[in-house]
């Protein structure tokens, strides 16, 4: 990247990060380690149920990924992002395949100061091959020729990652009064992804956001951050943003769009951002955990009720899921498509 700012990278002045943002009573942390006993503790299911509630993110710790393969992954990023622009851009993604490195990501139109690389966790995701057309496509992992080990420890990470994210969708279930398994079959042909995110050093980090204001499309992510730190949420009850403290071999976990439409608005997907600075390049590494293409998302019946009616109308997760993908491409006159797009209004 330039060592000058590119407009394109800069945010409006309402969106610029302050030069203090306070990480004191931030997300809440939460011990997974009682998911070992049976039956679940309703402990652990309120604690995951206020937090969802009042933050919509948490901090996971003893979550039970080996430590190892989060080891692995982030030495094959740190790898593959110190090679040459020529070599990254052999695995360069495109509309075609959504697959592998980029380095200019528009969010909200505006550019992003990160480049990374997107896997899946199956060999094979089909997608659909245009919004609103009844043609699918099957996209399929790009893989560099270096670092040599770099797709074996990101198959393996990705198989890690998304057993803590059943894990966890079986809390939210169970916190939201539903059958623990009630959200899993949506899943279970998911097109997940996986990104590897690499945030260089900013020269004017009080103009650019590594990612700017936005919220997670899909059912929930599952987030592995480096000890330098940089991720802002914005807290519901009054609307300022706090910084995610790092702490060693912790996942934050955030609810998706998804998930605000399924419990009819009973959780909130939260808007958070990534911040940048001038001296230290950041890693960090998304699991967003998403349905199959085919899901007709809408308020789940049982959140619903004649007192209570559905907040969304059924939408096409996979639509919806092609045309966000496709926004991140290109500047568009328009805002990118978003779940408020559905709401009904009362």
């Amino acid at each position: 990247m330039a060592c000058e700012v590119d407009t394109a990278f800069i945010q409006a002045p309402e969106h610029r990060p302050k030069p203090q943002i306070s990480d004191a009573g931030g997300i809440p942390t939460i011990d997974l380690s009682p998911l070992n006993n049976h039956p679940i503790s309703p402990d652990l299911v309120a604690e995951v149920g206020a937090a969802c509630r009042e933050w919509g993110f948490f901090q996971v710790i003893n979550h039970g990924v080996p430590v190892e393969l989060r080891r692995d992954v982030e030495a094959a990023a740190r790898e593959f992002f110190g090679q040459s622009a020529e070599e990254k851009g052999k695995v360069r993604r495109d509309e075609a395949n959504p697959l592998g490195y980029y380095d200019t990501e528009n969010t909200k139109n505006v550019r992003d100061w990160k480049e990374v690389f997107d896997f899946i966790v199956k060999d094979v995701v089909v997608i659909p091959a245009e919004a609103g057309s009844d043609e699918v496509q099957e996209i399929r992992n790009r893989w560099p020729e270096y670092p040599p080990g770099m797709s074996d420890a990101c198959k393996a990470y990705a198989r890690g990652v998304e057993k803590l994210a059943f894990k966890l969708l079986e809390l939210i279930a169970l916190s939201l009064g539903l059958a623990g398994d009630r959200l899993n079959g949506f899943f279970s042909n998911q097109t997940s992804f996986l990104r590897l995110n690499h945030y260089p050093p900013c020269p004017t980090p009080h103009l650019a956001l590594g990612v700017g204001r936005h919220k997670d499309a899909g059912g929930l992510t599952v987030l592995a951050q480096d000890h330098v730190g940089g991720l802002d949420v914005k807290k519901k009850s009054d609307g300022e943003w706090y910084r995610v403290k790092p702490i060693p071999d912790s996942y934050i976990i955030n609810v998706g769009d998804l998930v605000q439409v399924w419990s009819n608005e009973r959780y909130e997907s939260a808007e958070h951002r990534v911040s940048v600075n001038s001296k230290r390049e950041r890693f960090s590494i998304p699991f967003f955990f998403n349905p199959a293409h085919y899901t007709i998302v809408a308020p789940l019946e049982e959140m619903t009720s004649e007192e209570n009616p559905p907040k969304y109308k059924p939408f096409d997760w996979g639509d919806f899921f092609k045309t966000r993908k496709n926004s991140n491409f290109k500047k568009l006159d328009v805002e990118n498509l978003q779940i408020h797009h559905f709401k009904i209004s009362g």
